[in-house]
């Protein structure tokens, strides 16, 4: 086992997907560093199962316009930006050779709290019902809302 394939299976990835993908938003990846590009064969090997052989990855955003986690947007449940709410999430299509799917990429130094709220959230996944009212679920319910927009809008 080389040195890559024994980091990557000492942190597992970090992935939710809907049942059925192809419509719309179909789930969260967070990766762990700030380059994708180095955790991307361990995403395609997870999606292969769901997709077939991966055929074509597209993102939506550039690093000129990324945020480096999601609570800067919300400052831990507190509007930071105006218009956040507004704001285009990353969402990366990747295509395989049976099916298509559309995650909503979650930057990776979002806190634990938030982002586990946002992947189950854009997986459908249930939440427990004490954390519904508070700001990281209704943060993340925005966030997730935001990347579905931006699924509609590559659709049309």
């Amino acid at each position: 086992m080389n040195q890559a394939t024994q980091r990557r299976s000492a942190s597992p990835i970090r992935l939710t997907m809907v049942n059925a993908p192809g419509e719309g938003l179909d789930g969260a990846w967070w990766p762990r560093t700030p380059s994708i590009a180095r955790e991307l064969p361990q995403l395609i090997d997870a999606l292969r199962a769901s997709l077939g052989q991966i055929v074509d990855l597209n993102v939506n955003w550039s690093s000129a316009n990324a945020v480096p986690d999601l609570d800067m947007l919300t400052r831990r449940g507190i509007g930071a930006l105006p218009g956040w709410k507004d704001r285009p999430q990353r969402v990366m299509c990747v295509t395989g050779e049976t099916a298509k799917a559309k995650l909503l990429v979650v930057p990776c130094h979002t806190t634990p709290a938030l982002a586990v709220m946002v992947l189950r959230h854009a997986a459908g996944l249930p939440v427990d019902s004490k954390h519904y009212d508070s700001a990281r679920y209704l943060a993340a319910f925005d966030i997730v809302e935001a990347a579905r927009t931006v699924c509609a809008q590559q659709a049309t």
